[in-house]
């Protein structure tokens, strides 16, 4: 039995970069030998083990073979006779395929170490072609790597946009595409995520209604970038920029969809686009399965983030009621989740990066000032039933009106 550290641990410590996850690949071993020495199976499709101490995983070395469309569409064979040069060849990219022993000594058949030191994103065989699912995992690489100067090799991009063109992405399960989104936009740089996959083909047939925004003109008054897809990836970097929080960044990414549905007569105007973007924020979450409170921020942003734009057009009571419909009173954090979505929007514009964010501070000192009103003072001078919500409508609309 040889034991070796694989994938993401080694690379990263390469990179001088904070290692999160340890995993290992175990060659010469079987399924019983690794019960007998106390590892825990988890694997359902492949042997997978974790450790009785550290509960690390570790995967008995395998071969894979395509047998149908999709990222499931595998068989795989575990056995002791398997190699580590064969395990690690059906991985997807060659700075992922080099392992390390418990001495220290480093394993790379694949030439990874030359393309971290030339910062390179490659794959490793034809088997890339295989699986769908490496298109977004080469895109959420490309983002976070980023920043240490990778790109993505011209014939892994050229494999890629041949994944999109035989309709593989197609087959690729709502669950397992959120999963890599929501990791993407927890990462850093998840613009660029979207953004390879636009440039493969990825971004149409995974979310049109983002497509959809590219090519489509914008008031140059309000929006010198022009370009509404231009706009929307800005606004997501701000959005990084301003909270480290992947429901933020989904919010902000979402919140102008409504664009994409203007009838081209009526450009460079968007009227009504907030409301027209709610459908389709909905039908988004639910063809992706998005989690509850992802969806429920995305939908306030999209509805409302005019409203924060607009501030000074705003009346004490049309402020109150905004703070009502976005239930501020009970959810706070959600709120100021809200204002940041917005801030981003604000500042993803050509010339606007570095605004001041004057309105997001406003928003919170007008949500301060109508949150010191409380219902138990209200009960105590005597208010009952109906009269008690009316009442803290109008003393909140006067504690705003004080601070305005």
């Amino acid at each position: 039995m040889q034991i070796y550290k694989v994938g993401g641990a080694v690379r990263d410590k390469l990179l001088h970069r904070k290692v999160v996850d340890n995993d290992y690949v175990v060659v010469g071993a079987t399924i019983e030998e690794m019960l007998a020495a106390g590892y825990k199976p988890i694997g359902k499709d492949f042997p997978v083990f974790l450790h009785p101490q550290s509960h690390d995983e570790y995967a008995l070395a395998r071969t894979e073979r395509k047998v149908a469309k999709g990222y499931h569409g595998f068989e795989f064979y575990a056995d002791s006779h398997v190699s580590l040069e064969e395990d690690l060849i059906r991985r997807d990219l060659t700075i992922n395929a080099i392992a390390e022993d418990e001495h220290g000594k480093l394993y790379d058949p694949y030439h990874g170490i030359d393309d971290i030191n030339h910062r390179i994103l490659r794959h490793i065989s034809q088997a890339f072609a295989e699986d769908p699912l490496r298109v977004l995992r080469v895109a959420r690489f490309a983002a976070r790597y980023a920043e240490y100067g990778f790109s993505i090799a011209d014939e892994t991009m050229t494999m890629m946009q041949c994944l999109v063109d035989n309709d593989e992405v197609d087959a690729l399960v709502a669950e397992r595409v959120w999963q890599e989104v929501d990791k993407a936009l927890s990462d850093n740089n998840p613009w660029i995520f979207f953004k390879v996959l636009r440039q493969c083909g990825a971004l149409a047939r995974l979310f049109p209604e983002l497509e959809r925004l590219f090519g489509v003109p914008q008031s140059p008054q309000w929006h010198p970038e022009i370009d509404t897809g231009v706009h929307t990836l800005m606004v997501l970097e701000q959005a990084s920029r301003l909270s480290d929080k992947a429901v933020v960044r989904f919010a902000a990414l979402l919140h102008d969809l409504g664009k994409g549905t203007t009838p081209s007569s009526e450009w460079p105007k968007h009227i009504a686009h907030e409301s027209r973007g709610v459908p389709l924020v909905e039908a988004l979450c639910q063809r992706l399965k998005v989690p509850r409170h992802y969806s429920a921020l995305a939908l306030l942003v999209t509805e409302f983030h005019l409203n924060y734009h607009r501030i000074e057009e705003l009346k004490p009571a049309t402020i109150v009621k905004l703070f009502s419909r976005l239930d501020a009173f009970r959810r706070p954090e959600r709120f100021e989740d809200f204002l940041l979505a917005c801030e981003a929007d604000a500042k993803g514009r050509l010339g606007f990066e570095n605004s001041s964010a004057e309105k997001t501070q406003r928003f919170r000192d007008f949500f301060q000032a109508a949150n010191q009103v409380k219902t138990q003072e209200i009960i105590a001078q005597g208010y009952k039933g109906m009269e008690i919500a009316e009442q803290l409508r109008i003393k909140r609309i006067a504690a705003v009106k004080k601070e305005l």
